[in-house]
Formats: C-alpha cells, sequence, structure tokens
C-alpha cells in the first residue's frame, strides 16, 4: 500500500488541480476554491483514519477534528452564535471528534475494512455536504465532491501499490480498498445505514435548521445571503441560554464565598 507521504502528495496535487479549474474555468471565488483544494488534501488521508496506531491516525484526527469546526461557522452563524459563543461550540467539537471519535473509530474498524471502501467516500462526501452550509448549491456540491475525489485517490493508489510490476505478481491486499461491500455483513450495514441516515438529515436540513432556531427562542428576520438569495438569520438567539448559564455560575459563585466573606466583615483583623 501507499504510504503517508504518498497520499497526502498525490491528494495536495489533486486538490491544487481541482480548485485551479474551479477557479479559472467555472467563475468560482478564490475563497471557496481555496477551501476545495484543501478538502480534497485532506481527504486523501481520511481513509487511514481506521489506523489503530502511528502518524495517519494522530495527524488526521488533527486536521478533521480543526476543519469540522470551521466549515461550520455559517451554520453557527445562522442559529445567531457570537464570536465567543463560536469559539466556545468549536472547542467542543473539537474535544468530541479528536479524543471521542477517535477511540470510537479505534474500537469499532479495522484497516482495511468498509471505512476503506467506495461507499464510505460516498459517505464522506455526504457529510462534507451537510456540514459545509451556503446559500448556494454548486458550492456545497463542489466541496462535498472535493472530499469523494481525494478520497477516490486514495483507494485508487493503494489498488495499483497492491500491484507488484517488478515481480509480476498481485499482493494480498488488491480488492481491500475500491470495493462495495466488505467481507463481514455487519460493518455493510452500517455503512449503508449510515448513508441513508445522512440522506435523510441532507433532505430535512433547511426543516432542522429552522427547528434549530425556534428552540433557540430568537426572532428569525429576513436577510440577504451572497447572490442576494433571501433567507432566514437568528438574531443572537441563544444568548438567553448563555446569559442564564452566566446568571447561575455567578449565584453559585456567590454561595460559595459568601460565608467567607460573612467572616471577614465580622472579624475585620482577619486578613
Amino acid at each position: 500500500m501507499a504510504n503517508f507521504q504518498t497520499h497526502i502528495s498525490a491528494s495536495t496535487l489533486l486538490g491544487v488541480a481541482y480548485g485551479t479549474v474551479a477557479y479559472t474555468q467555472f467563475g468560482v471565488s478564490a475563497g471557496h476554491s481555496c477551501v476545495a483544494a484543501a478538502l480534497c488534501s485532506v481527504a486523501g488521508m481520511l481513509p487511514d483514519l481506521d489506523h489503530k496506531l502511528g502518524v495517519p491516525l494522530r495527524e488526521m484526527l488533527c486536521f478533521v477534528s480543526l476543519m469540522v469546526p470551521m466549515l461550520m461557522l455559517r451554520r453557527f452563524e445562522e442559529i445567531g452564535l457570537s464570536p465567543e459563543q463560536m469559539v466556545f461550540v468549536s472547542g467542543v467539537l473539537y474535544v468530541l471528534i479528536r479524543f471521542v471519535g477517535g477511540e470510537l473509530f479505534r474500537k469499532f474498524t479495522v484497516h482495511r475494512g468498509m471505512w476503506h471502501s467506495i461507499p464510505a467516500a460516498i459517505l464522506a462526501g455526504m457529510v462534507t455536504y451537510l456540514i459545509c452550509l451556503s446559500p448556494e448549491n454548486e458550492i456545497r456540491l463542489m466541496k462535498s465532491w472535493a472530499v469523494v475525489l481525494g478520497f477516490m485517490l486514495h483507494l485508487l493508489l493503494d489498488e495499483l501499490y497492491s500491484v507488484d510490476l517488478m515481480n509480476r505478481r498481485i499482493k494480498k491486499s488488491s480488492g481491500t480498498a475500491l470495493k462495495f461491500f466488505g467481507k463481514k455483513s455487519g460493518p455493510n450495514l452500517l455503512v449503508y445505514a449510515n448513508i441513508i441516515i445522512i440522506a435523510g438529515f441532507i433532505a430535512s436540513d433547511g426543516v432542522l435548521m429552522d427547528c434549530c432556531r425556534g428552540a433557540a427562542g430568537g426572532q428569525a428576520h429576513e436577510h440577504v445571503h451572497e447572490g442576494g438569495q433571501p433567507g432566514l438569520r437568528l438574531s443572537n438567539g441563544l444568548n438567553q441560554i448563555f446569559d442564564q448559564f452566566e446568571g447561575q455560575a455567578k449565584e453559585w459563585v456567590g454561595e460559595a464565598f459568601e460565608p467567607q466573606f460573612s467572616q471577614q466583615s465580622q472579624n475585620p483583623m482577619v486578613r
């Protein structure tokens, strides 16, 4: 199989080419083109998340933990989070992805299992589409395809490296990357079930966003997106929740230190 340096180099070159074509031939903005190039580059290592130890798992968890919150900034803005709240939520997502998600991958995946497959590439692209909120559907699709292409390039390289041209033989790893089904039915069902679930989330994305706005208790109002399309935006919707949390925290701190302050006021000689 190809090593870490080969995968990341190849996917980065493909990402640069993909972003360049999007910018020069299809008029995509430089910002979106650069993001698509970066997604393709990182996606070139996504199949190696099923590594139990070593550089691939550690490096990919870092990349994914950082990129997912950044890709969700527009979604955070849509539900009315302030910059401080965005930082807090991003930190929570980082911890969940880096440690909880990483531990789940270690326990429930095997190397060259169903995460190393074509359906997994489709699933990664669908998750990217769901994360990358944008008023322009073409931009979301472009970024999703960038992930699929980077993922598929990794699988293709693994298959190419399974052919030993010098000794004219096929290695045992041949056919374990570019596949639609694995040897065990459980992982197969899990991957395809996740595809169906994510497809449901994508189909109901607008409804779910409206539910988030309503749960936050804020007042939605119309605004204009990029390209002049009207949409809904929450005006400081979650501020009430954070204000309540702040008030409760101050109350707890006051109760904790009130006896000490009372004692010092009764005995002014105590310092």
